[in-house]
């Protein structure tokens, strides 16, 4: 298993109204990477839908027709990693979380997640760069303060006001808001293959298919079950985890209301999870997304006739894919065959 960050969540007190409302938002050639099972390069797009205030769902003009290496989706700001290693963002910009730092123009960029008003990105030397609030400004946590001799990064994830990063030795590194022990990372902890950061609770996968939760356990979203195993990807939410098992199911814990203890009951072959505040997100193997949980801003009302996603995010209340267009011949069962698993 290789090691690899989770989409995580941002908590935003007012959620938006929106209407199912989707967009292409970007065009251009899919990596590999942006996949969980790793297809092929293919043309690409970008699909979102939701909640629709700060432009969220209107790409800049700028964008133009990139290779989506990756994509993450904030509270009320979106991101795209292209190929040229370089960042794109856009959406709300009140924190400076849509102002690419000059840094990343220079350094060619690995990955990079979206937290509340708050970014991460690493870079290919092992080294990690935030940005968004600093300085005391409203909104700073101390998420954006990258511990100065951090080294050896692998992964990253953010929370909504706190930030973590995986080393190649396998383990954890957090900082930012520690409210709710959030930034506590257990000391025994270790193996860790994959991370993900919820709005005040942390998780981390080890490499014997196990989960570790530590942080604000309020709706028991960091009480692991006993006997979940067998775990290949990690998602945090609001007050809600997920886990998706080697067989292809999904596990939630945690959570109120319409997302509390909840999974559609014929949700099978799952390649890869998501989650926002309330809601979350399903990729199947046949390239088609289920989506369940609070839907005020529309961010379950996948949008109809939705096929061939191979990667999803989530954050908020606004959901995003990458929509594979290589040519009709060439079919799904090619690129994701039967007995695979998220590696």
């Amino acid at each position: 298993m290789n090691y690899q960050s989770q989409p995580s969540v941002a908590r935003q007190t007012q959620l938006g109204r929106g209407f199912g409302f989707f967009l292409i938002i970007a065009q251009g050639v899919l990596s590999a990477c942006v996949s969980p099972l790793g297809a092929s390069p293919a043309a690409s797009r970008v699909v979102a839908w939701g909640d629709m205030n700060y432009n969220l769902l209107i790409a800049p003009a700028r964008l133009g027709a990139p290779t989506v290496a990756g994509i993450s989706a904030g509270s009320f700001h979106s991101l795209v990693v292209r190929d040229s290693a370089t960042v794109m963002a856009w959406g709300d910009d009140r924190f400076g979380q849509t102002s690419i730092p000059s840094q990343l123009q220079r350094s060619p960029v690995v990955e990079a997640v979206a937290g509340n008003v708050h970014n991460l990105a690493l870079l290919r030397n092992g080294t990690v760069v935030a940005w968004g609030p600093t300085g005391g400004a409203t909104g700073d946590y101390g998420q954006c303060v990258v511990p100065a001799r951090l080294r050896g990064v692998v992964a990253v994830a953010a929370g909504a006001v706190h930030s973590l990063a995986l080393k190649s030795d396998g383990t954890v590194v957090a900082w930012g808001f520690d409210g709710y022990g959030q930034c506590e990372v257990p000391a025994d902890l270790n193996q860790v293959v994959a991370i993900a950061g919820g709005m005040y609770h942390s998780l981390a996968l080890r490499a014997d298919g196990t989960v570790v939760a530590w942080g604000s356990n309020r709706m028991g979203q960091s009480e692991v079950p006993a006997d979940l195993n067998h775990v290949v990807a990690i998602a945090a939410g609001g007050y809600h985890s997920l886990a998706l098992k080697d067989d292809g199911t999904v596990v939630l814990w945690g959570g109120y209301g319409l997302i509390a203890g909840s999974v559609p009951a014929d949700l099978d072959n799952v390649v890869a999870i998501a989650t926002g505040d309330y809601h979350c997100l399903a990729l199947k193997r046949d390239g088609s997304v289920v989506a369940w949980g609070l839907n005020g801003a529309g961010q379950c009302e996948v949008p109809a006739g939705l096929g061939n996603v191979v990667a999803i995010a989530a954050r908020g209340s606004h959901s995003m894919v990458v929509v594979d267009q290589r040519p009709s011949g060439l079919s799904r069962s090619s690129r994701f065959p039967a007995d695979s698993t998220i590696q």
